[in-house]
């Protein structure tokens, strides 16, 4: 297992350097977008003003504070808990993410299914997992919200996060085909299949 520390934009050749099981810091910069913003970009026509090329995209629809803008809070929203919503549901989102607008990471919980996988090997992108429940430690690696965008969709807004030391985080679908989530279900198929085949023994 790697280590490694991304610092956002990132090249499609870092990304390909990792793989399953790899451990991952990400630094500088972090978008964060949720089932109301994609469907606000890809269904209903809509478009950002901001740069997602070679960038990681978190899965959240953060609670905020709105405050007055200064440098604290360049965008005038003070971040009090940032965590991750389950990634699956936005399934059918993630290919043209990267396709049209060059996104490269996915950071979210529960992982991503084989139309992701295939646009992670096609474009070079990977899979971030966050354990479930770090919202309040999320909150901590995220230094201040600079710019966010799509904002009469808040909290599902298109946000930017300046962040410093998000993770560790671990490297759950990579663009080599390799996901820990089919190797769980797999292993788990072959277990059952192990304990089916120790029952009809037994009843034989």
């Amino acid at each position: 297992m790697a280590e490694h520390v991304l610092a956002t934009p990132v090249s499609e050749a870092q990304v390909r350097a990792l793989k399953v099981g790899d451990s991952v810091v990400l630094e500088r910069t972090l978008y964060g977008l949720r089932d109301a913003t994609l469907i606000a970009l890809f269904d209903r026509g809509r478009t950002t003003r901001l740069d997602l090329a070679g960038h990681a995209l978190l899965h959240t629809a953060p609670n905020v504070r709105k405050v007055e803008p200064s440098a604290e809070h360049p965008a005038g929203y003070a971040p009090l808990c940032i965590g991750t919503t389950t990634s699956l549901r936005m399934e059918r989102f993630t290919r043209p993410l990267m396709e049209r607008y060059g996104a490269c990471i996915i950071v979210g919980k529960g992982g991503m299914g084989e139309t992701s996988a295939q646009a992670f090997q096609k474009f070079g992108g990977a899979y971030l997992a966050v354990v479930g429940g770090a919202a309040a430690l999320e909150t901590t690696w995220i230094e201040a919200i600079e710019d966010v965008d799509l904002d009469d969709l808040h909290p599902e807004s298109l946000w930017r996060f300046r962040i410093r030391n998000f993770g560790p985080l671990m490297v759950a679908m990579d663009s080599h085909g390799g996901s820990l989530y089919a190797r769980i279900q797999d292993d788990a198929a072959a277990r059952r299949a192990a304990v089916l085949a120790k029952l009809d023994a037994a009843e034989s």
